[in-house]
């Protein structure tokens, strides 16, 4: 069996890597028209960072594992093809700023038309608005001339930092399709494949519309989750309570649960704000005004929560940070990823920017184009500057912020950091993962988020 991915992005690359690693008899071929990110896929340096994908694509790159520029081989070739193409939300038009912008699905089903003979079966693997599936089989039967296609749903779950053990061992793998002769065999034999690793039950089948549905309306839940917690430590803060222990206690309810409950600076990531805002927009579009303001409130908190943690920096800092210098710590969205898509290091760089801060980033895996270029864009601020160490960040700062929880961030000698700092000297846990009451005891000004500093106790270390 030949199968060819279109992307080899964060979902695709890592994604058929595991399927080769797991299915040697199969070719997988990961295609896309960016030579500069194949070779980097061809080569040592991946262009993601994922702890175990190394070793994933190292298994199988070059015995039935390829990265190529030639998309239309693959295509026809492949007996499944799977979309994995970028679903940014529109920037303009009709639905701006909530709904999928889906040039790029389009563009693909036409290509995918113009070369295919034969049976095909399509994968929807991006992450998509309900019912693109019936537009992907309008557009494939409308120009091609010898093609039979079926079109499913196979959504990815992934978390970025943990997306090879989820590979490995998903909660469910989801796949929807028609509830036909044809699209039954099709779901099968995309089944038959994640069997040859994953436990049959934990593979679901639904048709397409739920499966499209279930992804957004999961990353919206999870999301959902962040917001309500996050919009809790503002009241915690003010009230003298401890979100962490909060966040405890409602956790043990088995109706709730403990996952997603840690309070911080604010999500980030892909896929969390930009399906909750095209839930949003599909709701809206459905008539349901009421459900669309209810899911944009997520989003709303969110942005509150960036915005109110830079915010603090400054109040703190005796309401000005003009000159100060403000070390960075982290600036990908979560830890394990060098991924900075929506990430809340964003909004508190610019923020602390405009109030005439020296911001100094560092983050371990996040390169210096990339750090200045989701800041700044193509503008230019002398004020923006890249440390190779989180020591050389906050050597003579006036105050550390952590917005990544990176490992490496708990153990730092804040002793002699504190020693290089002018005083008072400031630290914001926004990812509440340092030891508070020994940083008081150092001498640190500690806030972290939703905890009183006047109230660390030797229990939140």
């Amino acid at each position: 069996m030949n199968i060819c991915c279109l992307g080899a992005g964060y979902v695709g690359g890592p994604t058929m890597a595991m399927i080769a690693a797991k299915c040697p008899d199969i070719k997988v071929t990961v295609v896309d028209p960016n030579a500069e990110r194949i070779a980097e896929w061809n080569s040592d340096d991946l262009p993601i960072f994922e702890p175990g994908l190394d070793e994933v694509v190292r298994s199988a790159r070059g015995r039935n594992l390829f990265f190529s520029t030639d998309v239309d081989a693959a295509i026809r070739d492949a007996e499944i093809i799977f979309v994995s193409v970028g679903t940014p939300t529109k920037k303009q038009g009709i639905g701006a700023g909530h709904a999928a912008d889906l040039r790029y699905v389009e563009s693909a089903a036409r290509r995918i038309a113009a070369l295919a003979e034969g049976s095909k079966i399509i994968v929807e693997k991006s992450t998509i608005p309900v019912k693109t599936a019936e537009a992907i089989l309008t557009i494939l039967h409308a120009n091609s001339k010898c093609g039979q296609f079926q079109v499913l749903s196979n959504p990815e779950f992934l978390a970025e930092g943990t997306a090879i053990e989820d590979l490995l061992c998903p909660d469910r793998v989801l796949i929807g399709g028609e509830d036909t002769e044809e699209g039954r065999a099709a779901i099968q034999k995309l089944a038959g494949i994640y069997a040859r690793w994953i436990p049959r039950e934990k593979i679901l089948t639904t048709n397409l519309w739920s499966s499209e549905l279930s992804k957004l309306v999961a990353n919206a839940f999870l999301a959902q989750r962040i917001s309500s917690i996050n919009s809790i430590s503002a009241l915690c803060e003010a009230t003298g309570a401890d979100v962490d222990e909060v966040g405890n206690a409602i956790g043990k309810d088995s109706r709730i649960g403990p996952k997603f409950l840690k309070a911080s600076v604010g999500f980030g990531g892909s896929c969390f704000q930009k399906d909750i805002l095209n839930l949003a927009y599909l709701c809206q579009h459905f008539g349901l005004p009421e459900v669309s303001a209810y899911w944009e409130s997520v989003v709303k908190i969110n942005d509150w929560q960036k915005h109110r943690f830079a915010e603090r920096i400054v109040r703190e800092l005796f309401n000005t940070v003009t000159g100060k210098r403000i070390a960075i710590l982290g600036f990908a969205f979560k830890k394990d990823t060098n991924d900075t898509r929506e990430t809340a290091a964003i909004a508190v760089c610019q923020a602390l920017l405009a109030e005439g801060a020296e911001v100094v980033v560092y983050d371990p895996k996040v390169r210096e184009e990339d750090i200045r270029k989701n800041v700044l864009g193509e503008e230019a601020n002398a004020n923006l500057k890249i440390a190779r160490s989180a020591g050389e960040a906050a050597a003579g700062a006036h105050a550390l912020a952590i917005l990544t929880e990176w490992d490496e961030f708990q153990t730092l000698p804040y002793s002699a950091i504190y020693e290089n700092m002018p005083k008072p000297a400031f630290i914001f846990d926004g990812r509440n993962i340092l030891p508070h009451a020994a940083l008081r005891k150092i001498g640190f000004r500690v806030f972290p988020v939703g905890k009183d500093p006047k109230n660390l106790r030797r229990k939140t270390d």
